[in-house]
């Protein structure tokens, strides 16, 4: 039997989503139009919304459905951009979603460094902030909440009092967060937090961004006047629904959700016996993930023998069209062993056999590529 863990890639549809996905393709009716079947579709799209919200802490009224984490960042970006942000501070962690897009926004992009465990720099940022030049405009910070390959959570509230403080916006990507550990998105003091739903259960081809009474948005999508008027174009609802099943599953499903830590830390042990060693592993990370490096033992070959034997991990982000390649939060971590470094991430069906199981058939790659290596030599 296979085992599946890849979850941070995209985790399995819950069965609450499924249904509610299937009901909502079953009938008819346009959220926008005003007959019966417009008023059912847009009191579920509503009821959604409400169900998304609650699980970031977020008032409804402030949530507005994207095509997933990708959009609502660049929503989040452009919007900054709009409101006149000329240089933008982005951790040298943060997604290929938000790095390629404030690169490609026409602002000037500086990087907020992280230390040797992947959390960013408060000193440094204090100290930036403290000699912005007005010409540059508001400044603005994009510091994701929890890092989608090591799992490390960054100090987002500390940010946001710095952030704060220099009149400045802050931007929160919590894909990788929400419905792994509670989130509170005003408590952390996020201007902008964004979300996607095939992260916690939902479809694929839909997320959300939250915005506080700090930050502008401005309509990137134009057409109707569609989520109030903030993206235009008839919204998903049977996404938008799915990802409200998947949010109150998620949320109930929190402190469960949390024993991965134990399993995972277990797993972790029995390859450090091996030579293995755990990338972050003094910083808080999310419970579900585990990222570990073992020199000489290169991280493509690592997930092609685990592919072999039925378990499915990945090296680093799975965002980049299959292509094994360098990672650029290993990098600016100064992580000498990137090139041997694989993630190993849970979800909401994985179970302590799963884990389990990952560390048999891994040490078992181990030997024999040693025994391999030993031959060559």
């Amino acid at each position: 039997m296979s085992v599946y863990l890849d979850h941070n890639a995209t985790t399995r549809a819950r069965p609450a989503a499924i249904v509610a996905m299937t009901q909502v393709l079953e009938s008819v009716g346009n959220p926008s139009s005003v007959h019966a079947a417009g008023r059912r579709a847009h009191a579920a799209l509503e009821a959604a919304r409400a169900e998304v919200a609650a699980l970031i802490g977020a008032p409804a009224s402030t949530l507005v459905f994207t095509s997933g984490g990708t959009e609502a960042n660049a929503l989040a970006i452009g919007s900054a951009v709009a409101a006149g942000a000329r240089r933008l501070i982005v951790s040298a962690v943060e997604h290929d979603s938000v790095l390629e897009t404030a690169r490609a926004s026409g602002a000037a992009v500086e990087p907020l460094p992280v230390d040797s465990q992947g959390a960013a720099d408060l000193d440094w940022l204090g100290a930036r902030l403290a000699r912005w030049d007005a010409a540059d405009g508001r400044p603005f910070v994009a510091l994701m909440l929890a890092n989608n390959e090591t799992g490390v959570l960054q100090p987002v509230a500390e940010a946001a009092a710095l952030v704060r403080a220099a009149d400045g916006w802050l931007h929160v990507d919590a894909v990788q967060a929400a419905g792994k550990v509670a989130i509170d998105s005003r408590a952390l003091g996020a201007d902008t937090l964004s979300v996607s739903a095939h992260k916690i259960g939902g479809a694929q081809g839909v997320g959300a961004l939250t915005f506080g009474p700090r930050a502008a948005l401005t309509r990137l999508q134009h057409g109707g006047g569609q989520e109030r008027g903030r993206r235009g174009g008839t919204e998903n609802l049977p996404g938008a629904v799915g990802f409200g099943a998947a949010a109150r599953a998620a949320g109930e499903g929190l402190d469960a959700f949390g024993r991965q830590a134990a399993w995972r830390d277990a797993a972790a042990a029995r390859l450090a016996a091996a030579g293995a060693r755990v990338i972050g592993e003094r910083a808080p990370r999310l419970p579900n993930t585990l990222c570990l490096t073992s020199p000489g033992f290169s991280a493509e070959l690592q997930v092609m023998a685990l592919d072999l034997a039925g378990v499915m991990i990945s090296a680093g982000a799975a965002c980049s069209s299959g292509k094994v390649k360098a990672s650029h939060v290993l990098t600016a971590m100064g992580e000498p062993d990137a090139a041997c470094a694989i993630r190993v991430s849970g979800g909401w069906d994985t179970t302590e056999a799963d884990w389990n199981r990952f560390a048999e058939a891994w040490l078992e790659a181990r030997a024999g590529h040693a025994a391999r290596r030993k031959e060559i030599a």
